[in-house]
Parts: C-alpha cells; sequence; structure tokens
C-alpha cells in the first residue's frame, strides 16, 4: 500500500506541476472566478442617461404624433415598471427568499434589474415633412459626441417613413415601411424601443385610416401570457424554464470535464512511460497492478481538483448572485459519488489503452469507442431533461459506463426520480467499476511489456482472458 500511494502522489504531483495543466487548468478558474466577483459589481452601477434628438421624416403626416407619444418619459416609465413586475414574478421564490434575508440584497438586485433594463431616456421627436432632404437630416449623426456624452440637442436617429406606409400603394394593394438610422454605437436598447414606437405608430395610424377603434382592437387580441405552474406531491411551484434547462447541463458538464480531463492525463503519462521505456524501471520496483492503481489513484486527484475549482466557481457565481438556495446540497454529494464511480471506469479504460499502445497515435482509434459511449448522455441531454421518468431514462440510468451522468441528469431535472433509484445506480455503477478495473488489470499486466503492432479491441479481450 505504501508503494502505491508513493506512486498516487507522485503522478498527482507530476501533472498539476506542469505548465499546460496550470496554464490551461488553473489560469482559466482564476479568470472566471475574477469576472464572476467584478460582474455582480458592474451590474449594480447605475445606467447611463439616454437624452437627445429622434428627427422623423413624416410624408404621411400621421405617424410623427404616435411615436412621440409611445416615446414620452412617462410611457417609457410604464413600460420599464412592467418589465420589472415581471422579471419579478419570473424569480424563482428560493432566489427570493436568500434576496431578501441577505443584507442589502433587494437593493442590489433592484439596481441589476434597473442596470439591465436601462434607465427612463428623455427623448425629442422632431417632426420634419416629406421631402425633407434625408442626408442633411442624416448628417448630425456623423458628427461625434460632445466631451459630457449626448445632450438634449444631439441628433441620435433619423427616422423617414415611406408615403404609402399608412394607405396602401394604389398600384400593389401592399404597404410601406420606414427606415431606421442611428448614431454610432447607439444603445441597442434604444434602437429596439424605437423599433417598437414604429411599429405601434404605424399600426394605430392604418386602423385610424381605415377607420377602425386602435384601443378596441387591442383589447380584443391581447391575451396575456401567465407562468405555467410545475405541480408535484409536494405542492405547487412556478415552472422557471431556464433553470430547468442550465442546471442539468451545468451539472452533467461539470462531472464530464473532470473525468475527460483526469483519464485523459492519465492515458498520456501512461503511454508516454512506456514509449520511454520508464515503465520497465518501475515494474523492477513494483508489480503491475500497483503501479496501475497508484497511477489511477493519483489522477483521481488531479479530476477532483479539476472538479473542486470548477464547482466551486459555480458556488461563488451562486453565492455573488444571491442564487445558492437553488441548488440541493444533497446534489453536490451525489455530484463527488457519480465523480468516483465515472472516473473509476473511465481510467480503468484508459489505463487499459494506454498500456497497449505505444504511442499516442495508436491510442486513437482505441480511444474512439469510448468517447462515443461517453457522449451518448450530452447527445441525450435535452430529451432525457424534458423525460426524466421515461422508459429510455430509467434504463440508461441503470447501464454502465454512463449511467452515472444519466442518473445526475435525471436528478436535477424538474421531476427527480425516487432516491432509491438513485443509490440503485450507485450499486450498479459499482459493479461497473469492478468489471472495468478487472479488465484493465489483465490488459495492463499483459500489455506493459508488449512493443510492436498496437493491438485492436478483439487482442485486449485476449489479454484480459490471458491474465
Amino acid at each position: 500500500m505504501k508503494k502505491v500511494l508513493h506512486i498516487a502522489g507522485r503522478e498527482f504531483v507530476a501533472t498539476v506541476t506542469t505548465k499546460g495543466f496550470v496554464l490551461g487548468i488553473l489560469a482559466t478558474p482564476a479568470i472566471i472566478a475574477l469576472v464572476i466577483f467584478l460582474l455582480p459589481r458592474y451590474l449594480t452601477k447605475a445606467p447611463p442617461k439616454v437624452e437627445g434628438q429622434v428627427v422623423v421624416i413624416d410624408p404621411t403626416g400621421s405617424v410623427a404624433g404616435g411615436l412621440a407619444a409611445y416615446l414620452t418619459p412617462e410611457r417609457f416609465a410604464e413600460r420599464r415598471e412592467k418589465t420589472k413586475r415581471e422579471i419579478e414574478a419570473a424569480t424563482p421564490a428560493a432566489l427570493r427568499r436568500q434576496v431578501g434575508a441577505s443584507p442589502g440584497g433587494e437593493a442590489a438586485m433592484r439596481q441589476s434589474i434597473d442596470a439591465a433594463i436601462g434607465s427612463v431616456p428623455h427623448l425629442q421627436v422632431l417632426a420634419l415633412p416629406g421631402g425633407t432632404d434625408e442626408e442633411a437630416a442624416k448628417a448630425p449623426l456623423r458628427l461625434p459626441l460632445p466631451d459630457r456624452g449626448a445632450r438634449a440637442d444631439t441628433r441620435l436617429a433619423v427616422i423617414v417613413v415611406a408615403p404609402d406606409a399608412v394607405r396602401p400603394d394604389a398600384a400593389s394593394g401592399e404597404y410601406g415601411t420606414y427606415q431606421l438610422f442611428v448614431r454610432d454605437k447607439l444603445d441597442d436598447r434604444l434602437a429596439d424601443d424605437l423599433h417598437a414606437a414604429m411599429r405601434e405608430a404605424i399600426v394605430a395610424a392604418r386602423l385610424q385610416a381605415a377607420g377602425f377603434d386602435a384601443k378596441r382592437i387591442d383589447l380584443l387580441t391581447t391575451v396575456s401570457r401567465p407562468k405555467s405552474r410545475t405541480v408535484t406531491a409536494a405542492g405547487e411551484r412556478q415552472t422557471n424554464k431556464e433553470l430547468n434547462i442550465v442546471l442539468p447541463g451545468a451539472f452533467m458538464i461539470l462531472l464530464l470535464v473532470s473525468v475527460l480531463t483526469s483519464g485523459q492525463y492519465l492515458l498520456t503519462s501512461t503511454v508516454e512511460e512506456k514509449s520511454n521505456r520508464v515503465v520497465e524501471v518501475l515494474l523492477s520496483a513494483v508489480s503491475p497492478m500497483e503501479l496501475m492503481t497508484g497511477k489511477i489513484l493519483g489522477q483521481m486527484g488531479v479530476g477532483f481538483l479539476v472538479l473542486a475549482l470548477y464547482a466551486g466557481l459555480g458556488l461563488l457565481a451562486l453565492v455573488s448572485f444571491a442564487t445558492l438556495g437553488l441548488v440541493d446540497p444533497v446534489l453536490l454529494v451525489f455530484l463527488a459519488i457519480f465523480f468516483v464511480l465515472a472516473y473509476f471506469t473511465f481510467a480503468s479504460l484508459m489505463a487499459a489503452i494506454g498500456a497497449a499502445v505505444n504511442e499516442m497515435r495508436e491510442a486513437q482509434s482505441l480511444m474512439m469507442p469510448v468517447m462515443i459511449v461517453l457522449m451518448i448522455p450530452w447527445l441525450l441531454w435535452m430529451p432525457l431533461s424534458r423525460e426524466p421518468n421515461s422508459m429510455l431514462a430509467t434504463v440508461l440510468s441503470f447501464l454502465p459506463p454512463f449511467g452515472n451522468f444519466v442518473m445526475l441528469l435525471r436528478m436535477t431535472s424538474v421531476a427527480p426520480p425516487p432516491m432509491w433509484q438513485a443509490w440503485a445506480s450507485v450499486a450498479v455503477s459499482a459493479a461497473g467499476v469492478y468489471a472495468a478495473l478487472w479488465f484493465a488489470a489483465k490488459v495492463f499486466k499483459v500489455g506493459l511489456l508488449m512493443y510492436g503492432k498496437p493491438p485492436t479491441f478483439g487482442t485486449l479481450v485476449k489479454w484480459a482472458r490471458m491474465g
């Protein structure tokens, strides 16, 4: 056991002290952590004040008035308040409770929402008659902004309404539209507001020209869309579509990245030691089984480090945005359990492949079936998340080696499986780990000192039966 632990320690240190690991694995989480730390503070900054002039060249004479009414500060404030209410209604109850419990949480959340939807613009709508020179109207858009930003007389946009935008063309019977010209680097939210304003103004003008009551038609054709509610045995809760998609994928990516990273390092180090004949020196001091066990345990430490780094980043993000209550701590426990099971299965196969080949190029053909198997849960992510208790999802969650990934997807879905299924999946996966370790030990013992033609899967099976 002492030799195994010595090999594991050597394997771990040799991996985590390389420049590639430091730059590729440690630097990336550090950058992400910095972004997570700074982003909430950036989002809570007060949004910049928006003011300026919008010019409308309106040959119809009936669009500019509706546009000016839509762009008044009072109407802007009403729409902003409506958006805030919709965001608050879509916020999960657990998030609202946690934000309310944290000091300054509600104020920070309101600032973030205000920054996201923008401040109330103060716009002056200047209507010009048809026939106005468009180039002359657009010329102020090319001038640089004043040193202190836009002012009330700064031209922000020019809108040119088509002559047939309100009444259809006599020849074709079709309506025209409008053109929008904006200043460089204009806030996209303001451009969207201008498009929405033009749509409402033109539609209202068309209805009035046709003799219809625009308000009456709006009441008849508007149906508010309520949020759906998920009904479970524990009660009802508001459905959160975005969380239902992101949470299962986040947990599966965590598991997949940590397993693949450590497994790839194990394969690479095994192939390098064999090709450099270092393995022959190692086998003079330890047995093949001790060597394989030590290498697997050492790289498992690497995988745990990767898992801890990225899981820690996820928790840091949840803490920064006051959303930690959205994740059940039980899921983190099962994430660690499933990592150990998935890692031992995958690492055993990587160790067997590394011992059987002489260089990395030869390992590609043997790795392909293993990688395809690991990609199955990823390819089925959406259907499994939508129907976590379907026959397909249930069966796949009990099939090694990808059952761990599927069960984690099911546990983070909107309808998690019974807890006995999770523990049954753990038991089945443990049996799969034993089978994978048995196969890898046989192949590792025979293939480690084999040189020459790269083997096929049939050869590996033959070695396992020989060992």
